[in-house]
């Protein structure tokens, strides 16, 4: 019976995935940070993202839940080598879209926030898609077990 090689990953590839993992937990801490805020941390922030944080719905704030969670999760199961981490990346990436559809959908963010407020959504977006294929990449090249 063949036994299933093992290929092991460059150390960009590690470097990468620890890398991740530190994105994941910036966002798990940012978004404990922003589901914990007390009145007078509420009372103190610009009255637009004030009132953003206090409108937001339970179904964004569970979206903001998966998709942070979900972001550091593959990051482990990245470095863990295992091939479910892209299954992790997906339900962040769903969980972004949920999130940001109601802020700058229902919410009217743009409007109320200004153009700027987009780019830090979008550079979000931009590494939940970066995660995918990363993982999509080191799967196919055998990488993850």
């Amino acid at each position: 019976m063949a036994e299933a090689q093992t290929i092991r990953s460059p150390l960009w590839f590690r470097i990468v995935a620890a890398l991740v993992i530190l994105w994941g937990l910036a966002g798990v801490f940012a978004c404990y940070g922003q589901l914990t805020l007390t009145t007078a941390q509420l009372a103190a922030l610009p009255a637009a993202q004030r009132d953003a944080f206090i409108a937001m719905p339970l179904v964004a704030r569970i979206a903001y839940v998966v998709a942070a969670g979900g972001g550091l999760v593959g990051g482990l199961l990245l470095i863990l080598r295992r091939p479910v981490a892209r299954i992790a990346f997906i339900a962040s990436m769903i969980g972004v879209i949920v999130q940001f559809s109601w802020v700058f959908g229902s919410y009217q963010g743009l409007a109320k926030m200004g153009p700027l407020a987009l780019a830090f959504p979008a550079f979000i977006a931009i590494v939940c898609i970066a995660e995918i294929w990363l993982a999509d990449m080191a799967a196919k090249r055998g990488w993850l077990g």
